[in-house]
């Protein structure tokens, strides 16, 4: 059986995803929807028709959740066609400013639960062509006083599915990076605990859906980083050439 999995499914960028790959990968039986809300997932079941949906409630960054993920594999033994690790979070505020909880839980979430995927998940992926698609965020760029947390565990994920892409490459496994400016979800209803975002993030947001099909066809093409749109393309490239301690004095 060749399946589907994604994280954080229950909203935003990870339910576009679910509704995408029902459309679009044809060789998907089944999709396995994991996130905590459960009434969310059940509504997954009830507006996908193309691809019958598997829901798993499961919190990410809880190992004894992971464990049960695991021994849900090892019982069906599926193939995973396409793996999309899109469970995350980020708090806006000042490191001094921020609860000890709301740091350790974007290491958690961001960072620790996402690698424990890749790892659980990757025995599976026995397919002749696979896809790993991280969600990162275009704040892997460059440090982002303010955010930086959320942005130190999105650099993590850019450079830890970068490396992966080339390590799996003789597996036919892509490893793609999903870079996205602000995108227009509920993230910003948690990240806006403290502050409020800047008024140009908010005006840079973007469709979840269009940066879901961004980045399904450059994982098609298997592309190791997906950015969606002109302007943080041009982001992405001013990073490269401008040093950092710069480039942090405009984001601050």
């Amino acid at each position: 059986m060749n399946i589907a999995v994604v994280t954080g499914a229950s909203s935003g960028i990870g339910k576009e995803f679910v509704k995408q790959i029902a459309e679009k990968f044809q060789t998907v039986e089944e999709i396995w929807v994991i996130a905590r809300r459960k009434d969310r997932l059940d509504e997954l079941t009830e507006i996908i028709e193309d691809v019958k949906i598997k829901p798993i409630v499961c919190d990410v960054s809880d190992s004894n959740d992971i464990e049960n993920y695991r021994s849900m594999l090892k019982e069906y033994n599926p193939s995973i066609r396409v793996l999309v690790n899109s469970a995350g979070f980020g708090v806006i505020g000042r490191f001094e400013e921020l609860e000890e909880a709301d740091i350790v839980g974007m290491c958690d979430v961001n960072m620790t639960a996402l690698t424990k995927m890749i790892a659980v998940s990757l025995p599976y992926m026995n397919e002749k062509r696979a896809n790993i698609i991280n969600v990162a965020s275009s704040a892997a760029f460059a440090p982002q006083p303010s955010f930086a947390v959320y942005a130190a565990t999105k650099s993590y994920v850019l450079s830890l599915s970068t490396a992966l892409n080339r390590e799996l490459m003789s597996r036919n496994i892509c490893v793609t990076a999903v870079c996205p400016g602000p995108v227009d979800t509920e993230f910003f209803d948690i990240a806006e605990k403290h502050h409020n975002v800047k008024l140009y993030k908010k005006m840079l947001r973007s469709k979840a859906s269009k940066v879901v099909e961004t980045a399904l066809l450059d994982a098609y093409h298997s592309y190791h980083i997906s950015v969606h749109g002109f302007t943080m393309k041009l982001f992405r490239f001013i990073c490269k050439i401008v040093p950092r301690n710069f480039i942090t004095k405009f984001i601050d």
